[in-house]
This record gives C-alpha cells, structure tokens and sequence, in this order.
C-alpha cells in the first residue's frame, strides 16, 4: 500500500508518500517540508494567519513535488491522509481540503489523521517498533508520557500541568533574543555554556506523580537574567546550557518513573522494553542522551527517530494513515478539523493534554 500524507497543522507545509514493505517496515519514498520560519521569524512565532495563507500558496507545488520525487502518478496512490488536527484551524483546513478534492476526484480512500498519533508511530515507520512501547512525546504545544499498547490505544499516564517543553524553550528563547524558533537557538547557545552555573528548578520532582511542570522554570529564567542584566554572551550560553539541563533532568526523572510503571503493567510479552521519544524537542541531543543513559541503565531500548523524522511531517501522517487504511478505516469527506484533540479522550483535561482544561 502506497499512502500520501498532507501535514498543515502549523507552519509546516508538507507532503509526502510512504508505503509498506514486504517485512512489515516502511518505506518514506518522498518527503517534502517547507518551513514557514523567515515569515513568522518577526513575530517571535507563528502568526495563523500568515501561517494559512503560506499553505494555500504554497500546497499545490508541495503536492506535485512529494509525487515527482517519489516518481509516481495518482493513479498510484491506494489511499491519501491529511491531518485534522490537533493545531491551527486556518492551517488544518488548507491540508484537509486538498485531501478531500483529490479523494473525491480520483477516487482515492480519505483518512483525516490525529497529528499527536502522526508523531506517536513515527518509530514504527522509521524503527519497526513493535506494539507495546512507552511514549515520550514531546514538542511546542505537548509534553506527555503515553502507553502506546496499539493503533488508537493510547493511555496516557502523564502530562505538563502549566507549559509545554517547547514552549519553555521559545520563552526562553525569546527572553534571551535568541529568536525563533526557539529550541535550537537554546541548544546551539549551550553548546558554549556551564550547565552547572544556575541551579534551575526541577518541579515536582520526588513528588508522587509522573506529570510535569515547567512554568516555574520560566519564572526563574526571567528573574536570573534581570538580576544579571546587561546579559553578556557568556552569561546567555550558561542560562541555556542551565536550562536545558534542568528541562532534561525532568524528562528523564519522569520517564524512568514511567518505565517502571510500564515493566509492571505493559511490558511486551517478549521481555523487551522500548522507551520511544517523539515530536520536535525530541531532536535535541542533551534530552537523547540523557533518555539513553537511563535507557541503559535499565536494560531498556531507547528509539528516537532521525531529527527529520521529529519535526512536523507529512511522512508521519502518511504512515499513520497507511496503518489506519490497512484496517479498512475511512473518514467521511464532511470530516471537520479539530484545533483540540487528545489522543487519551479518557484521560483528565489538563493544560498540555491536548484538549481545553485547567490547571491543577
């Protein structure tokens, strides 16, 4: 089955096709991304409706190029995804409605795919992970640890109660004029800093509880740079190397909790663990090792898909899609998009979760 998949939630512009292969792994066979950032860079973030007119503009050409580059016509595609959401509704209704034009115009099954899903299979497209797997998922508008048991059974066992990981970096970010976005500019200002020189909060932790918290951090960022100010580049390489620290030592205190829970209640029926990293803070490499030496420390596999992979994509979509399609699941072309929508619909409502909630 070959599946093309459209990606519109934020300021992305993507498209691309992805099949199976015969040993049950998948195949990206193109893959196209245009980022929007030099139109948000003056904002210090995404604008919706910059970001929507940016798609429309922009959605035809990346269509025609994904099939180009995988050199296949229409007529060769088994089934087309695009995501409903969650993200911005301007942005969502670009991709949704290209995905429906070409389905009702060819004939072509119709799949609306939840973004947050798109990046929870990621490592069954680029891994072949097998099902059960924990899930750290991780990007601007999420920060969640998953029990991934199958497609479309996802428990989610913890969340941020304030902030997401890539909102504190963007805050940062922008608190320090790094610019946007703000998660590599935090990494690559680090790189030059002492992660020890700040002693940067580390919220809940030692608490009885998996979830997170990161507005504290944020607080304390912003009052150490005031005390500190004229910042010199110096101070500014040892406030991000201290945050990311801090943000890292988070992950990864939640997470092994997480596996813990997980080798009790999920492990595979193999006796292997796989703790898998997801989103676009996942392609931060201080968070990768800190996971990974935690991973090895208990014996368990750490898979965190290529750097490409983590960003928003259509090949995620397309993958999630391809798996959906291959149970005969279809979306009616009347599908609405979602600006909110969690993959846990059981789960308590907290900021972070993926739909409306409050704070606790």
């Amino acid at each position: 089955m070959r599946v093309l998949g459209i990606e519109t939630s934020c300021d992305e512009t993507s498209a691309a096709v992805v099949e199976r292969d015969e040993d049950g792994s998948g195949s990206i066979l193109s893959n196209v991304i245009l980022s929007q950032i030099n139109e948000h860079a003056a904002f210090g973030g995404v604008v919706p409706e910059i970001a929507a007119r940016a798609h429309l503009s922009a959605m035809d050409h990346i269509v025609r190029s994904a099939l180009d580059e995988a050199g296949l016509g229409l007529d060769s595609i088994d089934g087309i995804a695009a995501t409903a959401g969650p993200g911005l509704t301007g942005g969502l209704m670009v991709g949704m409605m290209t995905a429906k034009a070409i389905s009702a115009a060819r004939d072509i099954p119709f799949i609306g795919i939840n973004h947050l899903e798109g990046h929870a299979l990621t490592a069954r497209l680029s891994d072949n992970v097998a099902y059960p797997y924990l899930l750290l998922l991780v990007s601007g508008g999420h920060t969640q640890i998953l029990c991934v048991r199958g497609l479309g059974d996802y428990e989610r066992w913890a969340t941020t109660i304030d902030d997401a990981v890539g909102e504190a970096f963007d805050k940062t970010a922008k608190l320090l004029g790094l610019g946007f976005p703000g998660g590599p500019a935090v990494e690559q200002a680090a790189r030059n800093g002492n992660a020890e020189r700040f002693a940067f909060p580390r919220a809940l932790q030692g608490q009885d509880t998996l979830n997170m918290s990161f507005s504290g951090l944020k607080t304390a960022i912003r009052r150490e740079a005031e005390s500190l100010a004229p910042l010199h580049e110096e101070d500014i390489a040892d406030l991000c190397a201290s945050v990311q620290l801090a943000i890292a030592d988070v992950l990864a205190d939640r997470c092994s909790r997480a596996m813990d829970r997980f080798a009790r209640e999920a492990g595979g029926g193999d006796g292997s663990m796989t703790l898998v990293v997801a989103g676009g803070v996942a392609a931060n490499s201080l968070i990768r090792s800190s996971l990974d030496t935690v991973c090895n420390d208990a014996g368990w596999r750490l898979v965190a898909p290529p750097a490409r992979l983590c960003t928003d994509n259509a090949a995620m979509i397309a993958w999630a899609g391809l798996e959906r399609l291959e149970r005969n699941e279809r979306s009616p072309l009347d599908l609405a998009v979602r600006s909110r929508w969690p993959l846990d619909n059981e789960a308590i409502a907290l900021v972070g979760s993926g739909r409306r909630g409050q704070k606790v």
